[in-house]
């Protein structure tokens, strides 16, 4: 397929409360045609009132090269008590203090468990002057606490702008257990949850000023949350948002139990709302999908597709629109699991925790946090993508472990276990983040403080590091450099436990264009 750009067809409506100076900027049109995407021009170097991000995914990939990243540390769960704070981190290669935490603002509170953290505005209001990307916002998984970051007054030092106490979203919203928070272009910022206020499962959205970053409400109507609930992403264009599921927050706050997966505890299902009625419209069951968690569709705001991953089953699923309105999911990836001794089960899942897609949507790129390794697809074909790149970064399966693997479909040996300028990785890959121009991948290797815990204690002992990896985007291929580390067991407090990147401009997954 070849993406163009150009007018927005006339028969798709743009969407109520659409920044109303970005509707004519670096819209998509979609065309059957075997070739790459490629910009028919720069709307970018047009626009005299710009506002934060990008006109389009492909321009943004013509964007500057990241010099710092956040991204927070938790201290739930590893013994030290001490507040979760934001680090700031170095990544400028010409720079004296690369690859070293330059900043740490603590929370207030103890045991947040920070987790994913999103924008007060982004490039979905791209034509919109008035709007500024200058605050974080993190919400709180265990407190339900959410913190307003102020990145934009001095970036390599942040400072909290505003703290929205549990109270308050339980009051307005009864809901709690934050994951995901996504700018969107009405000028709120949309958070979504968990469970209830007693830890049962419901997945509804918190609504925020983004501006004041008062509580408004919830965004789904009142009594019409999905079950159970985690990440969403939302298309305009096709009036169509997708929210995923994990389990309730009573089922995974302390750990991981078998039984519970035995007992349909956790989640198995897609939920497809539509956008502007905001009411769930279908429900989709996956077939060899537990526990879906991260999604993403493709970048191109026009693409009616996209994927998902499934963690405990270990598959990639692609969900897509039929022509009748509707929409399905199939299996597009399979990682086998491995038959192993000395374990807590006698097979081991990949355990897919983290999927992004590059900004001009060639590949998918995923984290198998147990058996430890990075995978890079290219989905030029997003119904049979094709294994382009694979690296070994720790994981439950290397050699000289606890672990023993009877039978691998796929490796013919147990890796090696990996030394990074002296230290070697505890735990596995888990959170990752790709450079705009799509040539450098960082990972972290903490997943959630309760089952690090449980599945990686040496990752408690020692903390998770931050690596860099650098990507062939012609060929495909994953390639460790090996002078970047970022050490989190050395920090100033006791070791740490690193989890979500993002940039200060914005990143594949924290950006919609509408």
């Amino acid at each position: 397929m070849r993406l163009e750009w150009g007018p927005r067809p006339a028969a798709l409506p743009w969407p109520a409360g659409m920044c109303a100076a970005g509707r004519a900027e670096g819209a998509f049109t979609l065309q059957s045609v075997a070739q790459p995407m490629r910009p028919i021009a720069s709307t970018a170097t047009k626009c005299g009132n710009c506002g934060p991000g990008y006109s389009t995914p492909l321009e943004a990939m013509k964007g500057p090269r990241e010099e710092i990243v956040y991204l927070p540390c938790i201290y739930r769960n590893t013994g030290t008590e001490a507040p979760d704070y934001l680090a700031t981190v170095d990544v400028d290669p010409k720079s004296p203090q690369y690859c070293q935490v330059i900043h740490r603002l603590p929370m207030p509170n103890l045991k947040d468990e920070l987790h994913h953290s999103g924008w007060n505005t982004c490039s979905s209001c791209f034509g919109d002057s008035t709007k500024s990307r200058t605050k974080l916002v993190l919400p709180s998984l265990i407190s339900s606490r959410i913190y307003v970051v102020d990145v934009g007054s001095e970036p390599r030092a942040p400072k909290l702008h505003k703290v929205i106490e549990p109270k308050d979203i339980h009051a307005k919203c009864e809901l709690a257990f934050l994951h995901t928070s996504h700018c969107l272009a009405s000028g709120e910022v949309m958070i979504s949850s968990l469970g209830d206020v007693k830890g049962n499962g419901k997945g509804g959205f918190v609504l925020l000023d983004a501006e004041t970053f008062e509580v408004k409400g919830t965004w789904e109507r009142r009594g019409g949350a999905a079950p159970l609930g985690y990440d969403f992403w939302y298309q305009p264009r096709h009036n169509v948002m997708i929210s995923t599921e994990w389990a309730a927050p009573n089922v995974l706050r302390d750990g991981f139990n078998p039984a519970d997966v035995e007992a349909g505890l956790y989640g198995s299902h897609l939920y497809v709302w539509d956008w502007q009625r905001h009411e769930i419209v279908q429900t989709l069951s996956l077939k060899d999908g537990l526990i879906p968690l991260e999604i993403r569709f493709l970048h191109n705001p026009d693409a009616a597709q996209g994927f998902v991953g499934c963690a405990l089953s270990s598959t990639i699923q692609r969900f897509y629109k039929n022509e009748g309105g509707t929409w399905s999911v199939e299996k597009v990836i399979q990682v086998p699991p491995k038959k192993v001794k000395g374990w807590l089960l006698p097979e081991m899942p990949g355990l897919i925790t983290d999927i992004l897609l590059s900004l001009d949507d060639r590949f998918l790129y995923f984290s198998n946090w147990l058996h430890g390794d990075l995978r890079q697809y290219d989905i030029s074909d997003p119904q049979r993508p094709r294994l382009t790149g694979q690296l070994f970064v720790g994981g439950s399966i290397v050699k000289g472990g606890p672990v023993q693997v009877l039978e691998d479909q796929e490796l013919k040996s147990q890796p090696e276990p990996l030394v990074v300028k002296g230290k070697r990785v505890a735990g596995g890959p888990q959170m990752i983040q790709l450079s705009l121009d799509g040539k450098r991948l960082y990972v972290t290797t903490s997943l959630y403080s309760a089952w690090d815990k449980q599945f990686y204690p040496d990752l408690i002992r020692e903390g998770s590091v931050m690596l860099q990896v650098d990507v062939d985007t012609v060929k495909g291929g994953l390639k460790l450099n090996p002078n970047f580390l970022v050490d989190f067991g050395k920090e100033p407090l006791g070791p740490a436990l690193a989890h979500e990147l993002r940039y200060p401009g914005g990143d594949c997954s924290s950006d919609i264009w509408i």
